[in-house]
């Protein structure tokens, strides 16, 4: 009996931090119940007598604040002040950038489900679906990878011309300023149909409506220079590019070498204040073509001209390209991609103030306006593109497992086949979910700054999954390039974006939860600014009121981790969805779970933890799937919660709920003090890990539907270019798809007499002595043979003559022109 009391007293503590209770609520809880078991309990006095002692030794002193700030919030104050990280100014304007949205929920360990249905549901105006229906559908078919890619390195004159006459370049631009207003939905819309049917294509109108002069302009242009660009920007009379990326300088922008002296300089034939500016910068997209170029450098004022300040910080600038001093036009060749992208470069190059974006008074505000665009741009254009790709490879790779046959079954009935199928159908259906959700989140005002990082690298890296599966699945048909192959340009094209704006490990271990634990925690942005103030008084009294607040948080979710642990998460507040229940009260759990450990890190490591990057990757992890599973409840919510489109969101939800519990593991397999490692794996894992990945026969089903038109099917490639032209290349999948699948019952009765012996051709086409036997009638040999001709074709892969394989004379690069020109 002594036993149940004690177990009930920590029941009891637990049930009381779960609720969140005040501290003086708490203490009288906790009095009582030490009162009520000291008069009817069997304990023995001597241990009533040692509960006493220990509760009223913790409760006096936490109640008295003045004796708690003195004796308790001061010495931990400085301790705090030692342990901060050191932040550079660089990481201290990230971390001011951007807002915090749901990624704020799930640091708080108790995310709220009805406020994450509160959000409203993305839709596309009348005008924005005629676009997509319109002018976007018509440049698809315009487009023809195969030559833009190996025959012109270039999207074709007509379809730049295009671009340029349906206003492609001004989605996001105000309609006051010419361009098409168009929501941040409607844009990753926009980008993820292009993307579709051409990365290259979906590149090139992608980079001008994401980290852009456009985008700087419209946040902090001048009056001036916004009714002066934005209308050419919008009709693409100016092609824009942005040159932040320097040889020494790539992730870390602190380390630019690119500077600006101000300084007096003629322009226009008067003298003027200005800068002289030399960089050099390379992976500029859009740059060979650019005619305006935004530039990112350092500016100085050696010589006082400003004021005081000598150093004045990252400085943005808005060049015309005919600038006398600008090097442009050389081009990158990244992986066979026919985008345009190449270095710039300047020296001494005098500019005037007016062409600091925003003016004078911009000087030195660079990198926080960067970063504030950055958060937007990065939600949409490479999330969208990723999508595109995951989608492209769902339609033709379920398509082409259905068409394919060997040993007289479609390749999509076996099992290795499904496996890859199921994870390109799962991994397509959560990519489309967080994209749909962030764009939505920038439509709402946000500016997710760390979300953004995070649909960022898991849509990158699930697309490259979807990629690798779908060449997996075509075999030779993949690998062999050629005007019939869909997929080469996609797969070769994968590190692009796995590497551009900010390359995924560093993202990962370094951004995400470097940034999130900091940016989005409850307490401890607001901590570092107490500890921060001068006033030493406030400093302590703020600090004393939320370190307290702090350390109630998280006992309260240390409490939450175990009681929903052993409960299976049961104790939660979830929405009322039997389909869908199971997985809120999961996510619930490992949510309490992730602040738990979040806190107990960031307690023992402190500053250390900006180096133990594996460690801050794990939690990055466990924070970024929390996303992508609220993001799939959501979006299967969205959308009415069809029957049809489960197989794909347990699918998704099984496949990130085990991901999370294992970087928990792994998370305390590396805790850096082994015993408390132990000690919150009880609070973590009270019942052990026991989530499972998805099921074989939940990846038959996925499998299944995505070899066969239908209701999920659709929705789940919707968005995605689908021809049904039999002389475009995807088209010929589809419709043979259609025809294959309208044959299907023809060609089992065909079988079926063969193996019978019904059907004895002795010779003769067996489709003729079928006819001939009455077994099937003409019309439907006919239907066969052209289903059979229509699969030949799908199933055919490209050969050269020698001539045209002859390989095009070498062109000298810069560095051997220098060298042979010496």
């Amino acid at each position: 009996m002594t036993l149940l009391w004690l177990v009930g007293l920590l029941l009891c503590i637990c049930g009381l931090a779960y609720i969140r209770t005040s501290l003086l609520n708490a203490t009288l809880g906790v009095a009582a119940y030490l009162a009520v078991m000291t008069l009817l309990g069997p304990v023995h006095w001597l241990i009533d007598l040692l509960l006493w002692a220990l509760f009223l030794g913790i409760a006096i002193p936490l109640n008295l604040p003045e004796w708690r700030q003195r004796s308790i919030s001061a010495p931990l104050l400085t301790w705090f002040r030692k342990v901060l990280p050191p932040l550079s100014d660089t990481e201290q304007q990230a971390l001011d950038a951007g807002t915090v949205w749901w990624d704020g929920e799930l640091f708080s360990g108790r995310p709220d489900w009805g406020k994450l249905h509160s959000f409203p549901t993305p839709h596309l105006s009348a005008e924005e679906q005629a676009f997509l229906d319109g002018p976007v559908e018509e440049l698809c078919r315009m487009t023809n990878e195969w030559e833009l890619t190996t025959h012109l390195q270039d999207l074709p004159p007509d379809v730049w011309q295009f671009i340029r006459d349906n206003g492609f370049f001004g989605l996001i631009i105000p309609k006051e300023f010419g361009g098409k207003g168009f929501s941040a939905y409607a844009h990753s819309q926009v980008a993820m149909k292009l993307a579709s049917r051409s990365g290259d294509l979906g590149t090139t109108v992608m980079v001008p409506n994401s980290l852009g002069p456009a985008e700087l302009l419209m946040h902090y242009g001048t009056d001036e220079q916004k009714q002066h660009y934005l209308p050419r920007l919008a009709r693409g009379e100016d092609v824009p590019c942005f040159a932040l990326t320097a040889p020494d300088a790539g992730s870390d922008a602190g380390a630019m070498p690119d500077k600006g002296i101000v300084c007096k300089g003629q322009f226009n034939g008067e003298e003027v204040l200005g800068l002289r500016v030399t960089w050099e910068k390379r992976y500029i997209t859009l740059g060979p073509v650019a005619t305006v170029l935004g530039l990112a450098f350092k500016a100085y004022d050696p010589d006082h001209l400003l004021g005081d300040e000598e150093s004045l910080g990252i400085t943005l600038a808005l060049i015309p390209t005919d600038t006398e001093g600008v090097e442009i036009g050389r081009r990158h060749f990244p992986l066979n991609a026919a985008f345009m992208n190449g270095p710039n470069s300047g020296k001494d190059v005098f500019i005037p103030m007016s062409y600091l974006i925003g003016g004078q008074e911009r000087i030195g505000q660079g990198w926080i306006m960067l970063m504030n665009c950055l958060s937007v741009g990065r939600s949409i254009s490479l999330p969208a593109g990723s999508i595109g790709a995951a989608k492209m490879a769902s339609m033709t790779t379920g398509a082409y497992a259905r068409i394919r046959e060997q040993f007289n079954l479609p390749i999509g009935e076996f099992e290795g086949i499904q496996e890859a199928l199921a994870r390109i159908g799962g991994n397509t259906y959560v990519m489309d979910a967080a994209r749909t959700m962030t764009a939505g989140a920038v439509d709402l005002g946000e500016k997710p700054s760390v979300l953004s990082a995070v649909v960022k690298y898991h849509l990158t890296e699930r697309m490259r999954q979807c990629v690798n599966d779908a060449m997996d699945v075509h075999g030779g048909k993949g690998i062999c390039m050629g005007p019939n192959n869909y997929l080469g340009r996609a797969y070769q094209s994968v590190p692009i974006s796995i590497t551009v704006e900010g390359a995924n490990i560093l993202t990962r271990n370094m951004m995400i939860f470097g940034q999130g634990a900091i940016r989005c925690h409850p307490y401890v942005l607001r901590e570092m600014q107490a500890a921060a103030l001068d006033d030493e008084n406030e400093s302590l009294k703020q600090f004393d009121r939320l370190l307290f607040e702090h350390i109630g948080f998280s006992l309260s979710n240390a409490a939450g981790s175990l009681l929903l642990g052993l409960t299976g998460g049961r104790l939660a507040n979830v929405p009322d969805y039997p389909q869908t229940r199971r997985y809120y009260h999961q996510l619930s759990r490992l949510a309490a779970a992730f602040a738990t450990l979040t806190d107990c890190t960031m307690l023992m490591l402190g500053g250390e933890l900006k180096r133990r990057e594996r460690l801050s990757a794990r939690l990055g992890d466990v924070m970024s799937n929390l996303y992508l599973a609220s993001a799939t409840l959501k979006h299967f919510d969205d959308q009415g919660r069809p029957e049809e489109d489960l197989p794909f969101v347990q699918w998704g939800l099984e496949d990130l709920l085990y991901r999370i519990e294992n970087s928990l593991h792994e998370i305390l397999l590396n805790f850096p003090n082994p015993s408390m490692g132990c000690l919150l794996r009880v609070a973590v894992f009270p019942l052990g890990r026991r989530l499972t990945p998805p099921s074989d026969e939940l990846e038959t089903e996925i499998a299944r539907i995505l070899m066969r038109p239908g209701a999920a099917r659709d929705r789940l490639i919707a968005g995605c270019y689908q021809s049904d032209d039999p002389q475009d290349v995807t088209g010929l999948l589809n419709t043979t798809l259609e025809a294959v699948l309208q044959s299907a019952p023809i060609e089992a009765r065909l079988q079926k007499a063969l193996r019978s012996g019904e059907l004895k051709p002795e010779g003769a086409d067996p489709l003729t002595a079928a006819v001939e036997s009455d077994l099937i009638t003409a019309a439907e040999a006919e239907q066969v043979r052209n289903a059979r001709q229509a699969r030949s074709a799908v199933i055919k892969v490209d050969d050269f003559s020698k001539e045209e394989m002859t390989p095009a004379k070498p062109r000298r690069t810069k560095a051997k022109a220098k060298a042979d020109d010496a």
